[in-house]
């Protein structure tokens, strides 16, 4: 089974190019050179400290559990997480010095495992540790409810929920749907890099061109259950037909815009503009393929160089070695953190200041798996200091740090609390 790191070098790889591209074989991205960032305004930086420790700052996509997983097979004896962690991508001294009050972790599992058959166990391994993590650490705390989170903020803990990244682990089943709402996830993306029986993803061939009935029906199982229906790398016309069958606000838990990078897992403007009316939110992420507006060009031309290689060679080591020649001589884009910031601008001026939080995808320690300045966890603050910077208000800030999130979260609660009233679950065959 792929790795979550491997995935995300060879999906980067193929950044931009159209939905249902065939992934081409070759060497691990590597990331450009230090790209210029102006220093940060000292006092821009203090007032976003002091703005996200009282929003709270709300993070809907870390991978930190396939961290845990992929090092030491899910064994949390080997890590002190009260000290720096060098070899996973966050730890509690890292969160608390990025000034983070409440983080989703992913359960992610690679989408192939729907062919294999065996989604359903990875996930639960994924679920296992994340759960354990949680449990073991006392700054820690699991929250379930918009309440709860305000409430384990307030006590000075990091609240902490779940999110499965990709709709391939229910196995088209709406029991395990209800299983993984119990264990605590309180979102799910509807499909990853590939299609499901139900939702196409973007990065697919087109499919079943949006949703099914059943993808439908899982939809409004969602919003009855109190669970965010994630749009995060589904197809454009899966997230307009989830638009049009939610009754509850849904969010993007980590995409970008794509009038800015235009990449197949960018949401784009007639989305947006559908935004305000659902009450959903979009939370940006910092991966540099999804960020960078150099990103599409790039990968264009490193497709067009795998297939001139593949033309040119017959030998695996022969088209490796000329790709690790061609990357080294035509770096990736990094893209800074001033494109995020442009990523927000774009998505304040089509959806409104009331649509944008975070989700950064942090899942590597290699500065180069994030865009320059916001490179670990304990970067978030200088994103908001550039926003200040460019003139967002207090009020602003503190939206789009976690105050949009938690009230769509209340809006979705109200909403599954009614449903349950006048619903049954959803019985599927499987």
């Amino acid at each position: 089974m792929i790795s979550r790191r491997r995935f995300l070098e060879q999906a980067s790889a193929v950044a931009g190019s159209v939905a249902g591209s065939v992934l081409l074989a070759g060497s691990p991205l590597v990331a450009s050179g230090m790209e210029d960032v102006p220093d940060t305004d000292p006092k821009l930086l203090e007032r976003a400290k002091a703005l996200l420790a009282k929003a709270p700052l709300i993070d809907t996509h870390n991978d930190l559990p396939t961290d845990f997983l992929e090092t030491k097979n899910g064994d949390l004896t080997a890590f002190d997480m009260n000290k720096p962690q060098p070899t996973l991508c966050a730890d509690i001294p890292s969160l608390r010095e990025g000034r983070v009050g409440v983080q989703y972790w992913s359960i992610y599992v690679d989408s192939g495992t729907q062919r294999t058959h065996n989604s359903m166990h990875e996930a639960l391994r994924e679920f296992d540790v994340a759960l354990r993590f949680i449990h073991n650490q006392p700054e820690l705390e699991q929250a379930r409810t918009a309440d709860e989170i305000e409430h384990i903020h307030a006590s000075g803990r990091i609240a902490c929920l779940m999110g499965v990244e990709g709709g391939h682990m229910i196995e088209n089943s709406a029991a395990a749907l209800r299983v993984y709402y119990e264990l605590g996830a309180r979102y799910m993306t509807l499909t990853h890099w590939d299609n499901v029986d139900w939702a196409d993803a973007a990065t697919d061939r087109p499919l079943h061109y949006g949703l099914t009935e059943l993808g439908e029906k899982l939809v409004k199982e969602m919003n009855r259950l109190g669970m965010f229906v994630d749009l995060s790398h589904v197809s454009a016309d899966t997230m307009r037909d989830a638009l049009r069958v939610t009754r509850a606000p849904v969010i993007f838990s980590h995409s970008n815009a794509f009038a800015i990078c235009a990449h197949p897992r960018g949401v784009p403007d007639d989305v947006l503009r559908l935004i305000p009316a659902n009450g959903g939110v979009v939370h940006v992420n910092f991966i540099p393929a999804f960020v960078s507006p150099k990103a599409p060009a790039w990968a264009e031309k490193h497709t067009a160089a795998v297939k001139d290689l593949h033309a040119r060679f017959d030998s695996d080591k022969a088209i490796a070695d000329g790709l690790a020649a061609w990357i080294k001589a035509n770096p990736a884009p990094r893209g800074t953190i001033h494109d995020v910031a442009d990523h927000i601008d774009h998505i304040r001026s089509v959806a409104g200041i009331d649509h944008i939080g975070i989700g950064a995808d942090f899942y590597s320690v290699a500065p180069s798996s994030m865009v320059e300045g916001l490179d670990n966890v304990t970067r978030y603050p200088y994103l908001f200091a550039e926003l200040l910077r460019r003139g967002y208000s207090d009020e602003d800030v503190l939206k789009i740090a976690g105050r949009n999130h938690l009230r769509a979260m209340r809006v979705m609660e109200k909403a599954a609390a009614e449903l349950r009233k006048s619903e049954a679950p959803l019985i599927t065959e499987q």
